[in-house]
């Protein structure tokens, strides 16, 4: 059972979805590359290789449908993963 919080009951059934399907590291790492991290920066903060975020970013970029950061970043602020 997915508990929703208050900010995903407003977003669509295919959005709720797309928020279950991240995983928390992928979160993380958007979050992270949305505060201006660079990968190498990422890798550094999580103790991880740089291959490993992209890796983490690739995916993630598959689960919210998009092609690039610019994408990504716009998608995350629709989901609320990340606030203006």
């Amino acid at each position: 059972m997915i508990d929703l919080s208050t900010e995903q009951v407003a977003l669509s059934l295919n959005d709720q979805e797309v928020l279950s399907r991240l995983t928390e590291r992928e979160r993380e790492i958007l979050r992270l590359i949305f505060d201006g991290k660079c990968s190498n920066e990422v890798a550094s903060i999580l103790c991880v290789s740089k291959r490993t975020v992209d890796f983490h970013l690739a995916r993630a970029y598959v689960k919210l449908g998009v092609s690039n950061r610019f994408q990504a970043f716009k998608r995350a602020l629709q989901l609320g993963i990340i606030s203006s």
